[in-house]
């Protein structure tokens, strides 16, 4: 029997909207169903989804997001992208509003990693991709 792979990772949103923006707009992360949908949107990563799934009003009307967010280090996850160049990422990343830490040398090079916080304080981590 095959090992399982990974399908779907599944954030939930206070916001969708602005989850979406970030993950497509930012990251640029394809769009992969129906774009109208206002409780669920699928993104492509790549062999795996990552799907944004709104929060209940009335649960998220007690959730309380700061400009800038601040991470939320009690979730038990972090979402890592491999990019090509994780100065130029983390710089556009910044541009459009994100949270983004210092990057730090990794197996993969001196800038080899860097954390950074989507709209609403989940930790993400940038990775450079393997050369060679």
């Amino acid at each position: 029997m095959a090992p399982p792979k990974l399908q779907r990772t599944i954030l939930f949103a206070k916001d969708l909207k602005r989850m979406v923006e970030f993950y497509h707009e930012a990251l640029g992360l394809p769009v992969l169903s129906d774009p109208k949908d206002t409780s669920w949107v699928e993104l492509d990563l790549g062999g795996a989804r990552l799907s944004l799934e709104a929060i209940p009003p009335r649960i998220a009307r007690t959730i309380t997001v700061t400009t800038p967010p601040r991470a939320r280090e009690e979730t038990p996850f972090k979402l890592v992208f491999e990019v090509d160049d994780v100065v130029q990422t983390r710089r556009q990343l910044s541009q459009r509003g994100a949270t983004m830490f210092e990057p730090r040398p990794s197996n993969s090079g001196p800038m080899g990693t860097c954390d950074g916080l989507d709209p609403e304080g989940n930790v993400f981590q940038l990775v450079a991709a393997a050369k060679g």
